[in-house]
């Protein structure tokens, strides 16, 4: 799959997710397999660009390439501005953000709620295309509601406007996370768009994966909440859909040694006090489902150093080892 100069290994994704994509994460997503790994969405607006969160989501140092930065907005001339103002810092592609549900993206008319206006979609789709020589894609959800599926009629206008790639979740606005993804609304569009399409919404094992590139066509998949604590998802998606067989899950002393870098990648983006909170939620993932993992993840939120936090994982995991 090529998106302008850029030729992706291949068509699984990690999905721009708020408070998890950093570089630490998005670094183990692309080490495990994923051909793309879309950066947490950053604001449009001016007076937000500069914020200390805004500069730690726009951290590209080291990271492999593509760079891919997601943007979110309603004002065509403010997107396309911070689309010029990612390119010059990085961003190889930008992302645009019509797909979140959140009601402090939507409330200002952005994510989804843009799907609501498809003369805007055109407006902010050309100026972005326009104002950048990198590849545009867009994330979108199948429409604003379950009785209004425009996700077919922004997708060929995304398409004329000149994005290169279209990523579609299974579920529309209203339907927030709620209920099951569906994907015959992804199938109509990829049959009606020659651009690539990513199916994205409750893919959560190889099977699954299977399962919707089968039924949708799509020319790859988009995995979110099946990545938290399992960055080497993309390995076992790979060789699933490559040679139909399952792999083992990682052995204890692997998933130590990921938890133990992504943790050390938080504490040197963030800084002790802030990535110690941060890294709270990625220990609970990285222990979910494991023996002892809940009483674990109780015993380290309570936990405030870095240095701390890194030894009691190393004895967890050493625990699964013996």
């Amino acid at each position: 799959m090529r998106l302008g100069a850029h030729e992706l290994r291949n068509g699984l994704f990690a999905a721009p997710m708020a408070g998890v994509t950093d570089r630490p994460f998005r670094t183990l997503c692309r080490r495990y397999g994923a051909g793309l790994a879309i950066s947490e969405m950053v604001s449009s607006h001016p007076e937000l660009r500069g914020s200390r969160k805004s500069r730690l989501r726009l951290e590209h140092r080291g990271e492999v390439g593509p760079v891919s930065v997601q943007i979110a907005g309603a004002d065509p001339a403010m997107m396309a501005a911070a689309a010029r103002v990612n390119a010059a810092e990085g961003a190889q592609i930008i992302d645009i953000n019509m797909g979140c549900p959140a009601k402090k993206v939507c409330n200002v008319a952005a994510g989804s709620a843009l799907m609501s206006d498809e003369p805007l979609v055109a407006r902010i789709l050309e100026a972005v295309v326009a104002a950048v020589d990198v590849p545009v894609t867009l994330k979108i959800r199948t429409g604003p509601n379950p009785q209004q599926r425009n996700a077919l009629r922004i997708a060929r206008i995304a398409e004329s406007a000149g994005v290169k790639l279209l990523a579609v979740h299974g579920r529309t606005r209203a339907c927030g996370f709620r209920g099951e993804a569906e994907f015959n609304t992804i199938a109509e569009v990829k049959a009606g768009v020659r651009i690539p399409v990513i199916a994205n919404g409750d893919i959560a094992t190889p099977e699954d994966a299977r399962r919707v590139l089968d039924y949708t066509g799509a020319d790859g998949i988009m995995i979110g909440r099946a990545a938290h604590g399992r960055p080497w998802v993309f390995r076992e998606f790979l060789y699933f859909l490559n040679e139909g067989r399952k792999l083992p899950p990682p052995a204890a002393w692997e998933m130590r040694a990921v938890a133990l870098e992504h943790l050390d990648g938080i504490y040197s983006l963030y800084g002790e006090a802030l990535g110690v909170r941060i890294a709270r939620k990625h220990i609970g993932w990285y222990t979910r489902g494991l023996p002892g993992g809940e009483a674990f993840r109780r015993e380290a939120n309570a936990i405030l150093s870095a240095h701390a936090q890194l030894a009691a994982v190393g004895r967890f995991f050493d625990g699964l080892n013996e």
